[in-house]
């Protein structure tokens, strides 16, 4: 009887990689930016995806959003953190009209806007992240937002949310 020594098999040749694009810079947003905050918004709006807000808010409040950046300075997707003060659980923050244009989404775009929100929320001492949505919230599933009600919400905002849209209510603490 022959024995063979076995021989390690060769690995497969590889196959080529497409370019790995560059992750997203996520900035703050300025005053400069709210007609592209308002501009990203609008197909969302249209689909119904969000509520539509006038181009005035997005000034007033344009310091409340990130923003992912292209290289060329497009801006490819946002998020606004409002802040509410502390009230019995302390004080909590809502993400609001985070929305990454079509032709960017499921590139890490939202993950990257989602990340820099949940440390940006660690910074600022908050106690709690909520959110609506009327999609399932996948994206914010994987980052440990789970369903809540209006009622552990900030009241402000859950009572400016409109039942006919019948969102899904998220929250995840910090």
């Amino acid at each position: 009887m022959t024995t063979a020594t076995p021989r390690p098999v060769p690995p497969p040749p590889s196959l080529p990689q497409a370019p790995r694009e560059p992750a997203p810079r996520v900035r703050t947003a300025g005053a400069d930016d709210a007609a592209g905050l308002a501009e990203l918004s609008r197909p969302f709006v249209r689909s119904g995806e969000l509520r539509e807000r006038p181009d005035t808010l997005y000034a007033a409040r344009a310091t409340e959003f990130l923003v992912a950046v292209a290289p060329g300075g497009r801006l490819e997707g946002c998020v606004g953190l409002r802040v509410y003060a502390a009230g019995e659980r302390g004080s909590a923050g809502v993400l609001y009209n985070f929305c990454v244009a079509g032709r960017r989404q499921g590139r890490g775009v939202g993950g990257a806007l989602l990340r820099t929100a949940l440390a940006l929320a660690h910074t600022q001492s908050l106690g709690a992240l909520f959110t609506a949505t009327t999609g399932g919230g996948r994206l914010f599933r994987r980052y440990g937002f789970a369903p809540a009600t209006a009622r552990q919400a900030p009241r402000p905002w859950a009572e400016s949310l409109d039942p006919r849209r019948n969102a899904l209510i998220l929250a995840r603490t910090v």
